[in-house]
């Protein structure tokens, strides 16, 4: 029984040791150059990426995955933020190194379709999904709202690394990251050779401009106020805000009709993030009624299920 028991612990730790190989860390690249354009996170930090460079038959493919993380709508809000990851690189380079996993990971055995390009994870640190671009710098707050910038300028940076000979490339994103995609998709392939094959895949990007419970667009006055403190009008798709107020073509509803690049978008019918911060936000229960269901979609009544599924079918 003994020797079972150590041949066990062996088996552990062998284990442990092969789980701790499959995970992939890749250091932080910070565009130092980049401020001299006010390329800038929102404390005034430059940007930053990661990547791992692609070999062999993938050397002339590239994959961008662009982080998540909302947005900031609010001078206090914007502040707030730029005192963490969301806001500063500076924070960022605390913890240098990022875990590259799923269609980043160099393993064919987890990432057979992509393990040998150069593989990028962008950092998002503007709060616009890299649609800001506003000059001004108040001098009390220190804000700056430029995420359009860094966007040209990680992929100036990249293209000087071999992008701009790739003959392959895939730009793509979750959440506020997939709406950064949808919205920067042509201007990505525009940094690409024109016999490139571009495709861009959003991945729970596609927020939905409807009503809460209460019966208000809040998530579309939100969306006002992003694209007005960021100054984002001038770098949402011109054929949208051609046609309509700017804070509409923040909703890819409005946007994806007129992208010219394949674009895909993978989204659940049941988005937890927007039903909790959409349909039902915190300050609309104040008696918590929905509180349950907010954190769970397993432990909404059949009512709330009724309201979530006639508020899907939208």
């Amino acid at each position: 029984m003994t020797n079972f028991w150590l041949a066990l612990l062996a088996l552990s730790a062998l284990l442990t040791s092969i789980m701790a190989e499959k995970e992939l860390k890749v250091n932080i690249t910070i565009i130092h150059s980049a401020t001299a354009q006010g390329a800038v996170c929102l404390d005034g930090s430059p940007p930053a990426y990661h990547l791992d460079m692609g070999y062999g038959t993938g050397l002339r493919s590239w994959i961008l995955a662009i982080d998540g993380g909302g947005w900031c709508y609010s001078v206090k809000n914007c502040h707030d933020r730029s005192n963490g990851t969301l806001g500063s690189s500076r924070i960022m380079e605390l913890q240098p190194e990022a875990t590259f996993s799923g269609i980043l990971h160099n393993d064919p055995t987890i990432n057979p379709d992509f393990y040998n390009w150069n593989r990028v994870r962008v950092r998002y640190c503007d709060g616009s999904s890299f649609t800001g671009d506003v000059e001004y710098v108040d001098p009390d707050t220190k804000v700056y709202y430029r995420g359009a910038r860094i966007f040209k300028a990680i992929m100036n940076d990249l293209s000087q690394k071999g992008m701009h000979n790739a003959e392959n490339a895939i730009l793509s994103g979750t959440s506020a990251g997939g709406l950064a995609t949808i919205l920067n998709c042509d201007k990505f392939k525009s940094f690409l050779p024109e016999n490139a094959r571009v495709k861009c895949v959003a991945d729970a990007g596609f927020f939905v401009n409807a009503k809460t419970i209460s019966g208000t667009y809040d998530i579309q006055d939100e969306y006002q106020k992003i694209v007005t403190l960021h100054g984002s009008a001038k770098n949402l798709p011109s054929s949208c805000t051609y046609i309509m107020e700017p804070s509409l073509c923040f909703f890819p509803q409005n946007v994806v009709p007129y992208i010219q690049t394949p674009l895909f978008i993978i989204n659940s019918a049941y988005d937890s993030w927007q039903v909790s911060n959409i349909l039902v936000p915190e300050y609309l229960d104040p008696q918590h009624a929905w509180k349950d269901c907010r954190s769970q979609i397993s432990n909404c009544t059949l009512s709330q299920l009724i309201i979530i599924k006639g508020w899907i079918n939208l």
